[in-house]
């Protein structure tokens, strides 16, 4: 077989991504933990590598949201720095691979590059670095230096920060030394840069990104090791698969280059009865009466409260012609006032309350694994066959038990199968995940 051709491995891995506050997570129930005590992140980063996940992955906040102008009350409380938590995690765990979300558009590319191979070398050879770019003067404004960029922008700029942190990092002619000078002239910064570390066990630290747009495409074809994907459905991953692999070789790497690992959720049981009733359960936990009101606020741009979110979507119109970052990710450029329309005509035409109706906006219907054990298990067979996905990057429900019945009940059932490790392949991330070391070119030397 050639390096352009597809060879599916048979086996899937799990990783967690641990998000924080965000409409999936269930923040009030009284199993919940906390999204800033230690206690949370060690108990589920030690459960995951119980069940012999591959990584445990950290989202990033470097703002408030916020809902009609002021820190979102339902959204408030931040999460402690990705590398500085993830640091403390290496200390209690010993093969789980460590993944650190961290902007190009608010980092130096000498210090960051610098400080994931600290977590590196500290980890032994388990860290990782989720790329993502950002381009709001809103978020921007944290920063003393305004942190803004054209959105044509964001991955040119993102590409050079990449490329000179591995430059960095693959300076280093032998273990002890001695380092390469790197020197890099740009748009956005300059760098003149001896590095200071040596190389950790793994060679350098893995590469994640999770941008779906083209140009996201193409700069992970080009850049990343594993793509944190939004394709968890069946005949979507195939899909994604087929356009990672086209991109990847028209890249000039291999077809198996780019590992996939879609975000998911997973609503288990016994049986597919009692999984759908925990189905329901979640859902109603996930939009509370609260939630459903302030998701709608956010798109109207005025308050709703007096609003039943037992009953009908507002009749009046939103405040606003179109959402702005400030309200997050998922509000963001919406149409408000033609999405109003919209709405009201959907939930009157399926007869939904405002809670209803928000529950089925919110949930992850593409992104989620209902049923029992055995038919999950099954289901997820089929992925690893045709080389769908490389794994899956779950989204617990539930903070810090919220794999438990993954570990316990799920992942015997795929090891019972043969598509999921009963073992970890080696003590770095790179091993575990089955990735090839990088090949130092004499141009990524150069000064």
């Amino acid at each position: 077989m050639t390096r352009d051709i597809f060879q599916p491995s048979g086996q899937i891995q799990f990783g967690i991504f641990f998000q924080g506050v965000n409409s999936g997570t269930i923040w009030k129930a009284a199993e919940s933990g906390s999204q800033t005590d230690f206690e949370s992140f060690r108990r589920i980063v030690q459960t995951a590598e119980r069940g012999k996940f591959a990584a445990f992955f950290l989202g990033e906040g470097l703002r408030l949201r916020e809902h009609l102008g002021r820190p979102h009350a339902l959204d408030v409380v931040g999460r402690p720095d990705a590398q500085t938590m993830l640091a403390a995690l290496a200390s209690v765990t010993k093969n789980i691979g460590l993944v650190a979300t961290q902007n190009t558009t608010y980092n130096d590319p000498a210090d960051l590059a610098h400080r994931l191979a600290s977590l590196d070398l500290i980890s032994g050879g388990r860290a990782a670095w989720n790329i993502v770019t950002t381009d709001n003067a809103w978020t921007g404004a944290n920063f003393r230096r305004g942190g803004y960029l054209d959105h044509a922008d964001r991955y040119t700029h993102a590409e050079a920060f990449v490329e000179t942190a591995k430059r960095i990092w693959d300076s280093w002619e032998a273990e002890s030394g001695p380092a390469r000078r790197v020197l890099h002239e740009g748009k956005h910064y300059t760098v003149d840069v001896t590095p200071r570390l040596p190389r950790s066990e793994q060679y350098r630290p893995v590469l994640f990104q999770a941008g779906d747009s083209p140009e996201g495409r193409d700069f992970a074809a080009r850049q990343a090791d594993v793509i944190f994907s939004a394709h968890p459905k069946f005949d979507d991953a195939v899909e994604f698969r087929r356009d990672i692999v086209a991109r990847s070789v028209a890249a000039g790497r291999g077809a198996n280059a780019v590992q996939i690992m879609p975000a998911s959720e997973f609503i288990l049981a016994a049986t597919a009865e009692e999984a759908q009733e925990k189905k329901a359960w979640v859902r109603s936990l996930q939009i509370g009466p609260q939630q459903a009101i302030a998701y709608l606020e956010q798109f109207w741009g005025r308050e709703l409260s007096s609003y039943d979110p037992d009953g009908p979507l507002p009749e009046i119109d939103p405040v606003v012609e179109e959402t702005s970052e400030t309200r997050g990710s998922g509000f963001h450029g919406a149409k408000a006032r033609q999405l109003a329309d919209q709405w009201r005509a959907e939930a009157k035409d399926k007869g939904l309350s405002i809670r209803e109706f928000v529950t089925s906006k919110t949930a992850r219907i593409d992104a989620t694994f209902t049923g029992s054990y055995n038919a999950v298990a099954d289901h997820l067979a089929e992925y690893a066959r045709v080389g769908a996905v490389d794994g899956f990057n779950i989204s617990p429900w539930l903070i810090p038990t919220g794999l438990d019945d993954i570990v316990n009940h799920l992942v015997p059932e795929l090891q019972e199968r043969g598509v999921y490790p009963t073992e970890y392949r080696g003590t770095t991330l790179r091993e575990n995940l089955g990735l090839e070391t990088p090949v130092r070119s004499s141009e990524s030397l150069s000064v």
